[in-house]
């Protein structure tokens, strides 16, 4: 956990002691799939995986699940960087267009996410993910509730 209470953090403060701990005694999302964060800042997340077999769909090739999850988390992300200290979200609505297949033989996955609008209640964003050769893999938006 992180050494102080992360309801005391703001939301950038979290995501970036999130990258810079990357804490690996944490069960989380990030730990199962290997989820790296390469760059934190105010309204954008770039977080990067490798896929493995244990990522495989019936047809071999990296799960769907795969990609929006990567969407999930850099847009919901995003959005945790631009509030305060203790408020919270969570995803209203994920949306996402898969544009190509990714083997699982250790391919890098790299996505990002951008905040598009925050407001009072209601936060959206937008994201993509690329192939380590820069090639679209998967794009979406996310709505997100403010708590």
């Amino acid at each position: 956990m992180p050494p102080a209470d992360p309801t005391t953090m703001t939301g950038l403060e979290l995501m970036l002691w999130v990258q810079r701990e990357r804490p690996v005694d944490v069960p989380s999302i990030g730990r199962l799939l290997g989820l790296q964060f390469d760059e934190v800042e105010h309204g954008r997340v770039v977080i990067s995986l490798d896929t493995r077999p244990d990522f495989a769909n019936p047809l071999g090739n990296t799960h769907g699940g795969i990609a929006a999850t990567l969407l999930d988390s850099v847009m919901g992300c995003a959005v945790h960087t631009t509030l305060g200290a203790g408020v919270g979200y969570t995803t209203l609505e994920l949306k996402v267009n898969y544009i190509r297949t990714v083997p699982v033989d250790g391919r890098r996955l790299t996505a990002e996410g951008l905040v598009v609008h925050v407001g009072r209640r209601v936060a959206t964003a937008e994201g993509k993910v690329l192939d380590e050769r820069g090639k679209l893999v998967a794009h979406g938006s996310t709505t997100c509730l403010i708590l």
